[in-house]
């Protein structure tokens, strides 16, 4: 049973399928690893063993029946704080939300449950999602898997850390800028960013929704394929007979390579000649308009997010931290007209993009320009806070800001991720590319 905790979700719902795991004991078995990790209280917000038991013991019923619903039938995973749960508290990480149960589960949530996938809990998060460090002085900072000192990154801290620890097989998050790839980059998981409307946020509360994306943090290119299906209630991308040989791969220079640290430069360009050895043409690409879209991040981000919390967060500005507080408050800086000509000038960019990369099976660059920064140090140096959270997003931001999917795998070095940019609504082709380059990562 112990093996349970490592095992890949693909490779548990094999083994319920072929009656070799019961899902009953496969939940309690992760419901018992939660209750006595010395972690728990910092990556859980709020266990549901009554609903998860309930959910395997019918998942359970199924398999005997042969009437399992998908192959993650009776698979326990997490859920980051801001999906809605019927009948438990879900706060998003903010005590502005203190108290807030939701009356009816998030459409990703009832997709999943109807695949028949099992809801451990929910996991802690940055306040309201925003920032992509992971550091949460209100509620709860998740330890880094490689060390407890180091930050998580985020806003899916716990997602990734449930993960990681072995306290979820897989755990849903949501990237606005970066929060699925980051904490999945710094614990050394896949990480999945759908495009944007791609799944449902019909329930899950929100920080940007035009940015606002969902997606799973997990052990396999195989999971996060498995997962995004479940969530969308659709037909998993086909990953048999991967391969990088004739895949033509970009090598990005914009933006994206400055100021890397040297331990992810280093992985990055490790990864980056496996790849290469294992058939796929590199091209290192420049794209101009990427910089030109980065300087409009401040309006397009800020004004959103301030426009949808400002009454709350004015109403009790004290119950946040003060970083994140006045990261929102940012969003007063800018006027309507600025933000509807940053929307215009954005459209234009994602155009030359598209048309620059259009050759390419994948875009490439190190999932995060930096490792995890110390805790304590985030938490009593305001400047030191604001340059990290800044350099640590910036890479992830570039797909959200062109509009892409996005994957970001683990390259062998601790809390280093490589990440695989691709065109937008293109996720099956871009899991395809991820799970040849995770086979030729090892």
């Amino acid at each position: 049973m112990s093996d349970w905790l490592k095992m890949s979700a693909a490779d548990l719902g094999r083994g319920i399928g072929a009656g070799d795991i019961d899902p009953l004991e496969l939940t309690q078995s992760y419901l018992d690893a939660i209750d006595g990790h010395e972690y728990r209280d910092r990556i859980y917000a709020r266990t549901m063993p009554d609903r998860a038991m309930a959910e395997a013991g019918a998942a359970r019923e199924r398999a005997k029946l042969g009437l399992r619903r998908s192959l993650l039938d009776g698979v326990p995973i997490s859920w980051k704080d801001l999906f809605d749960t019927a009948g438990t508290a879900t706060e998003a990480g903010s005590a502005l939300l203190k108290g807030r149960v939701p009356q009816r589960d998030a459409r990703v949530l009832r997709n999943a449950t109807a695949n028949g996938l099992v809801c451990l809990g929910k996991t802690h998060m940055t306040e309201l999602a925003f920032s992509g460090l992971g550091v949460n002085p209100v509620t709860a900072t998740p330890p880094n898997v490689n060390d407890p000192a180091l930050a998580p990154g985020g806003s899916s801290s716990g997602a990734a850390t449930s993960v990681a620890f072995g306290l979820a097989v897989a755990g849903i998050g949501s990237d606005t800028g970066g929060s699925v790839r980051v904490p999945a980059a710094w614990n050394d998981l896949v990480g999945l960013k759908t495009t944007a409307t791609r799944l449902s946020l019909e329930g899950v509360v929100p920080l940007a929704e035009k940015f606002d994306t969902v997606g799973p943090l997990c052990r396999t290119v195989e999971d996060a394929a498995l997962l995004l299906a479940a969530m969308e209630g659709g037909r998993v991308a086909d990953l048999d007979d991967t391969s990088l040989k004739g895949m033509r791969l970009a090598a990005l220079q914009t933006s994206v390579m400055q100021d890397v640290r040297d331990t992810p430069l280093a992985a990055y360009h490790a990864a980056v000649e496996r790849l290469r050895k294992a058939g796929a043409t590199v091209e290192t690409v420049e794209a101009p308009e990427l910089a030109e879209a980065m300087t409009l991040a401040p309006v397009l981000y800020t004004a959103e997010a301030y426009g949808r919390w400002r009454e709350k967060i004015e109403a009790a500005p004290d119950l946040m931290h003060d970083q994140v507080r006045e990261r929102f408050r940012a969003g007063a800086n800018f006027s309507g007209p600025d933000y509807v000509e940053a929307w215009i000038k954005l459209e234009q960019y994602r155009a030359t993009w598209a048309a620059r990369m259009a050759g390419f099976d994948a875009v490439m660059c190190p999932s995060t320009p930096n490792l995890p920064p110390d805790v304590k140090r985030l938490e009593t140096e305001p400047d030191y806070f604001v340059t990290e959270n800044l350099l640590t997003l910036r890479n992830t931001r570039a797909g959200n800001l062109m509009g892409l999917c996005a994957v970001t795998l683990p390259t062998g070095t601790p809390s280093c991720g490589i990440m695989l940019m691709g065109a937008p609504m293109q996720e099956d082709r871009i899991l395809r590319v991820a799970k040849a380059a995770e086979d030729a990562l090892g």
